[in-house]
């Protein structure tokens, strides 16, 4: 008895001939210019073509930009009563009046559209000695708040990371596409820093973090 042909198999070929197909990774190496992951800040990864000159000129991009040494924080909210959050180097104030602040979630976070449908996130500006817990919110682990202190946000009970310098509580005011990221407008509705506290900054430059303090 002749099988039925598969709706999969164009007319005239053999109703088998799955079976002897080449697999997805063998094709996509014959078919190149793959989109491949390039890491530009801590946990966050962009697609490049995989050809010569887009790999080149994405190096020269980073490098150059690494130079320019930036605040560490993690933008944190809570999705379906969980805290989520992420490592973000991107951030700014924008105005005071009325008082905004901008960060830059790149397209492929995980943590970002959980933080979008909230409509709610607090900036933790992290202290020297918070480069681990950088590290955790820049990963992909499903679980990253187990070992992290936190307390709720006062006005939009995001999550407040026991240790940082400052927080701020803010509102979504907008989101602008803007090539491979998003930028996201935050209304703030407060914000907190300890006046006592003497502690340096976390800071990243050239792919590495770094502080205020001149010894490291």
């Amino acid at each position: 008895m002749t099988p039925e042909p598969s709706r999969d198999v164009p007319d005239g070929m053999r109703p088998d001939a799955r079976a002897t197909w080449p697999s997805p990774e063998l094709i996509n190496s014959w078919l190149g210019d793959q989109d491949i992951d390039f890491e530009f800040r801590p946990g966050e990864d962009v697609a490049v073509h995989d050809d010569p000159e887009a790999v080149a000129q994405a190096r020269l991009f980073r490098d150059v930009l690494g130079r320019f040494a930036s605040g560490v924080t993690v933008v944190a909210g809570v999705s379906n009563g969980e805290p989520v959050g992420m490592t973000c180097q991107s951030f700014s104030s924008v105005s005071l009046d009325p008082p905004l602040v901008l960060f830059i979630p790149a397209k492929s976070s995980r943590a970002w559209p959980l933080i979008q449908r909230s409509g709610r996130f607090c900036v933790n500006f992290l202290a020297a000695d918070q480069a681990d817990l950088s590290n955790i919110m820049a990963s992909r682990g499903t679980d990253k708040f187990a070992d992290v202190k936190w307390t709720p946000a006062p006005e939009t009970g995001s999550p407040m990371l026991e240790g940082a310098l400052a927080h701020l509580d803010c509102a979504i005011h907008a989101v602008h596409e803007a090539g491979d990221h998003y930028v996201v407008i935050g209304r703030v509705l407060d914000l907190v820093a300890d006046a006592d506290s003497d502690a340096d900054p976390l800071l990243f430059y050239r792919g590495q973090y770094r502080t205020t303090d001149a010894r490291s």
